[in-house]
């Protein structure tokens, strides 16, 4: 068995990270526009963008891979995220963002797996994993979404998840309690819009710790809780929760500072 260094994350800013490991190069969400646009979300809703990339798209450097949990929210892929995806040598979204992207892109539901091979670099599997976008019945509304858990190995505490943009169902639970869970990027920020009140469209910080209680991952990333208007809990509300966590689920947090990579233990 091939063992493979610990990866590497940097945190560009909102969802976008980019994982280095064992020569791959792979990007999740790509968001590079500069702040200050509206963007809409559609039934209403919208957003500014307040915060840009902690690096420029152009000093990004070959990516191998995009991981687009989906393509039609330009806080998950912008323009500037959208021009890099041809350059990508593999896109991996949902079936439905498939189809609008074109055919050199994977389409993935939920439990469904793939593999990024190439004859220098260990092979990943990629399996998708359940979300959803808001509260019940809001399918049609928000679109698809997926996670993506990914392993390879030399893996000791387990797979490296991305949650993606969801709440916390039971399908995320039972399917996140099939995985070993070594690192996990949480996708945060309690997302509510004042033309549906209450309801919510991402994780609160709340609903992290339960299910952090229930993963045990060894390390947990918040991602996508800042830069845009439409986040209601910012990272001062997510540490507070984490602080009252039991010393398990409070001591796995990591932040990333912007821009920086950071080595986390697989």
């Amino acid at each position: 068995m091939t063992t493979t260094a610990s990866p590497r994350i940097t945190h560009i800013g909102g969802p976008t990270t980019l994982i280095e490991v064992g020569g791959w190069r792979l990007l999740t969400d790509p968001t590079f526009d500069p702040p200050g646009r509206r963007y809409t979300f559609g039934w209403g809703t919208s957003s500014r963008k307040i915060t840009g990339p902690a690096i420029p798209a152009a000093d990004l450097g070959p990516i191998h891979a995009v991981l687009l949990s989906h393509d039609h929210h330009g806080d998950n892929l912008d323009d500037a995220g959208r021009a890099l995806l041809s350059g990508a040598g593999t896109v991996l979204t949902t079936e439905s963002g498939a189809r609008r992207l074109g055919p050199d892109t994977r389409g993935l539901r939920a439990g469904h797996t793939t593999r990024l091979t190439h004859p220098d670099r260990p092979t990943i599997e990629v399996t998708a994993t359940p979300c959803r976008h808001g509260p019940p019945l809001s399918g049609p509304i928000v679109g698809d979404v997926i996670g993506f858990a990914l392993r390879w190995d030399g893996q000791h505490h387990g797979a490296l998840w991305i949650t993606g943009d969801t709440v916390l169902t039971r399908r995320v639970r039972a399917t996140a309690a099939r995985i070993q869970v070594g690192t996990v990027l949480l996708h945060l920020g309690g997302v509510r819009f004042p033309l549906t009140g209450p309801l919510r469209y991402s994780m609160t910080a709340r609903r992290a710790v339960q299910l952090c209680a229930a993963v045990r991952p060894h390390t947990t990333i918040p991602v996508h809780y800042e830069g845009w208007q439409h986040f209601q809990e910012p990272r001062e509300i997510i540490e507070r929760a984490f602080a009252a966590a039991p010393a398990p689920v409070r001591d796995s947090v990591r932040w990333l500072p912007p821009g920086e990579p950071t080595t986390v233990p697989t």
